[in-house]
C-alpha cells in the first residue's frame, strides 16, 4: 500500500518510519509552537495525504513525549477520514503543571497509523443477542 502525501508549504517534512517494520509514521511539526502548563494547541504539519478508501488514519501520541513531557493528545486517537485532504493537525495538550513545552519546526510529535476498516450498515433491532458481559461497563471484570 502506498500513501499518497503532498507538502503544503516548503520545508514541511514527509511522514517517516523510524524503523522498518514501524507500525506508525512519525508526523513533524511545520513550525514553531510554545504550550504551556495545561494548555492545548493545534500544531499543524504542513502535509496533506490522501488515505485509500476502505482504510482510516488513526493519529496517536508518542509514548517519549508524554513519558518525558506531559504530552498528549486532546482527542486520541484522532480520526482521518479517507475522504479528508486538509492539512494534517495535531491536537497537543500539556499536562506538565509547571513547565511549557518547546516544539520546534522539524519535531515529532505525534504518530499516524493507517488502518482498515470494514464499513457496516446500521440496522435498528428489537433486541440485541444476548452475551457473556451483557452490559456490564467499566470496571465488570475485576
Amino acid at each position: 500500500m502506498t500513501l499518497e502525501v503532498t507538502r503544503l508549504e516548503p520545508g514541511a517534512v514527509l511522514p517517516t518510519r523510524a524503523y522498518d517494520g514501524d507500525a506508525g509514521l512519525d508526523l513533524y511539526a511545520a513550525h514553531a509552537a510554545r504550550i504551556g502548563p495545561g494548555e492545548r494547541a493545534s500544531i499543524g504539519t504542513g502535509v496533506a495525504v490522501a488515505i485509500a478508501a476502505g482504510h482510516a488514519g488513526l493519529v496517536l501520541p508518542r509514548s517519549g513525549l508524554a513519558l518525558r513531557h506531559g504530552i498528549a493528545l486532546v482527542n486520541a486517537p484522532g480520526l482521518i477520514d479517507s475522504g479528508y485532504r486538509g492539512e494534517l493537525r495535531v491536537l497537543l495538550l500539556n499536562t506538565d503543571r509547571e513547565q511549557a513545552f518547546e516544539i520546534a519546526a522539524g519535531d515529532r510529535i505525534a504518530q499516524l497509523l493507517v488502518v482498515a476498516f470494514e464499513p457496516v450498515t446500521v440496522v435498528e433491532v428489537d433486541g440485541l443477542a444476548v452475551s457473556e458481559r451483557g452490559s456490564g461497563g467499566f470496571g465488570s471484570s475485576g
